[in-house]
């Protein structure tokens, strides 16, 4: 049985890296002060965060490995060595990564964000999410968003484990989720919808003990039956792949987000925030398949 030690200002916490064969192995990683309300535990507050109902970009990833030759889409893959650039130049420029959560409590008047904040979010459960962008973070201080998928993406296939997803929550990530199986969810029956996002909650919830408050749509497929289901099963907002800022007066079951491709540099990564501030919001029309 693998211990997972609790992440804490003065311990230094073991998680687990896969090595030769599949198997794991506990790796040190060091510590990662406790997060409360867009601060940071056991710190002093940090200068620069405010009360804020302004925009926030929130950028998404898949798999943080390079594109092997057969991969049906190459476009997913961000090899490591660019991400930690990519982070790197965020925070030269000034952005510091927030949780979802975080945000919304911000825009609700309940808490603080830095003056620029960015959400790092990662889609599906690849482990690379874990063997390399959780160090990234780590080193500058922040942590991501994981919206996991709970089936289709075995370990063997390159997904996170139980144990993984654990780590990621002991280290701060906030977990949120895609439902059961990344389906097509505007071609589901009712019986359908409810299995792949209330039944992924309670699960989710019940297993990892966090409050999975967000919803991210598959591939960015919803309409107004799916947006209803999500809202029913009491997720505080849901993010689509339409690019541009997420913003306080946008319905928070369709907010923006900006992907990031293979091949895109630190400083077209950050030319691609600046670029999409100004950008419309989603159509009022949610549309069948986007």
């Amino acid at each position: 049985m693998i211990l997972l030690a609790t992440f804490a200002v003065s311990a230094t916490t073991s998680l687990l890296e896969a090595g030769r064969g599949g198997r794991q192995r506990a790796v040190s990683v060091g510590s990662v002060p406790a997060r409360r309300n867009g601060r940071t535990e056991g710190m002093r507050p940090q200068r620069g965060f405010r009360r804020s109902g302004e925009a926030v970009p929130i950028l998404v990833y898949h798999v943080i490995a390079a594109a092997p030759p057969d991969a049906p889409f190459p476009g997913l893959y961000v090899a490591p060595a660019l991400f930690a650039a990519q982070m790197r130049t965020l925070r030269r420029a000034g952005y510091r990564g927030v949780t979802m959560d975080e945000v919304r409590r911000a825009w609700l008047g309940e808490g603080a964000l830095p003056a620029r904040a960015v959400v790092i979010s990662f889609d599906n459960g690849y482990r690379s999410q874990y063997t390399r962008a959780l160090p990234v973070l780590h080193r500058l201080g922040w942590v991501g968003v994981e919206n996991l998928q709970l089936t289709g993406l075995p370990p063997a296939q390159g997904g996170l484990t139980v144990l993984e997803v654990r780590a990621l929550v002991s280290a701060g990530w906030e977990l949120d989720t895609q439902g059961y199986s990344h389906a097509d969810l505007v071609r589901l029956d009712a019986h359908q919808l409810h299995r792949e996002i209330i039944e992924a909650r309670v699960l989710l919830r019940r297993r990892y003990r966090v409050p999975v408050n967000w919803f991210c749509y598959p591939s960015g497929h919803y309409d107004a039956t799916v947006v209803a289901a999500v809202q029913r099963a009491g997720y505080a907002g849901a993010t689509t792949v339409v690019p541009g800022w997420a913003r306080p007066s946008e319905d928070r079951y369709r907010l923006p987000r900006l992907r990031v491709l293979a091949g895109t540099s630190a400083q077209a990564l950050l030319a691609l925030i600046a670029d999409t501030r100004s950008a419309p919001s989603p159509p009022v029309v949610y549309p069948a398949n986007p």
